[in-house]
């Protein structure tokens, strides 16, 4: 990997962890709205790097927030959250790389990707809450996540690329020696 790229990764990977501790308060939990995930999007243009800093930046989010007693569910947390989040972030910034050339299809199957995965062991560390509307828990959490993963990147994540894509940004990418997929 070249320099320009693993500073790329790096920048990506520090964003998105940072992103998600700041915002800590609805970045965990059943009910939430991860706004680091929008970061998942710029896969498509960026590919590998930012696959890889989105996956490295969800584990080191994950687990600042777990080791440093930012829950109350701890062990489960570290061996699910920080182990699957990452996991979550690879499939769907890989489908957003794969799928570059249809963006808002990607973006969709991405949220939808991360609201299955996460949202599959997500209830097992944060009970929902009391109020379901009549689902299980485990389906009342994926569809929370699923609901919020679709505000996080195929709203907001795919303005970030629509941004991310105008001329004068790409033009300035390049000039950084970014390679551009999109």
């Amino acid at each position: 990997m070249r320099t320009q790229e693993s500073a790329l990764m790096v920048s990506v990977a520090s964003l998105y962890a940072v992103l998600t501790l700041a915002l800590a308060p609805i970045s965990f939990g059943p009910i939430q709205l991860r706004i680091s995930d929008c970061l998942i999007t710029l896969s498509a243009l960026l590919g590998p790097p930012v696959v890889i800093g989105v996956t490295l930046g969800c584990f080191i989010g994950n687990l600042l927030f777990y080791v440093s007693g930012g829950a109350f569910a701890m062990s489960l947390g570290l061996v699910f959250d920080v182990t699957l989040g990452p996991l979550a972030n690879l499939v769907a910034s890989l489908t957003l790389f794969t799928f570059r050339g249809k963006a808002k299809m990607a973006c969709l199957l991405a949220a939808l990707e991360i609201g299955v995965i996460v949202g599959s062991y997500l209830w097992l560390i944060f009970p929902p809450p009391e109020l379901t509307p009549g689902l299980p828990a485990w389906l009342y959490v994926i569809v929370s996540v699923s609901l919020s993963s679709l505000i996080s990147i195929a709203v907001l994540g795919y303005a970030v690329l629509t941004l991310f894509k105008r001329e004068a940004l790409r033009k300035l990418l390049k000039s950084w020696g970014l390679k551009l997929y999109l």
